[in-house]
């Protein structure tokens, strides 16, 4: 497997999907920051240079935009916004199902 990507925006989106008051029941805030420690410390970090534009919901650009700046092989999620663009410029967009069963 390769690296995992990341860029302010995108950590931005994962705080806030945490923090969510469904969530906070599952995570308390020392977890929560833990967490965004760790992921901040594992992932190669990537300041995105292109700005793209091309999924239906606005919102999950930011997700194009990491994984074509940091050459991305796979983008891993369950959103169908993106799923539907798979391939997307030699980039796949999979389920994490369908990324294990490939790997």
């Amino acid at each position: 497997m390769g690296n995992l990507l990341l860029s302010a925006a995108v950590l931005a989106e994962v705080h806030d999907v945490l923090s969510r008051d469904a969530l906070r029941r599952y995570i308390d805030e020392g977890d929560l920051q833990d967490f965004l420690a760790a992921l901040v410390r594992e992932a190669e970090w990537v300041d995105p240079d292109v700005d793209v534009v091309a999924c239906r919901d606005p919102k999950d650009d930011k997700f194009l935009t990491l994984a074509v700046a940091g050459q991305a092989t796979y983008i891993v999620t369950g959103d169908r916004d993106l799923l539907v663009l798979d391939p997307f410029q030699q980039i796949r967009i999979v389920s994490p199902r369908m990324f294990l069963e490939s790997q």
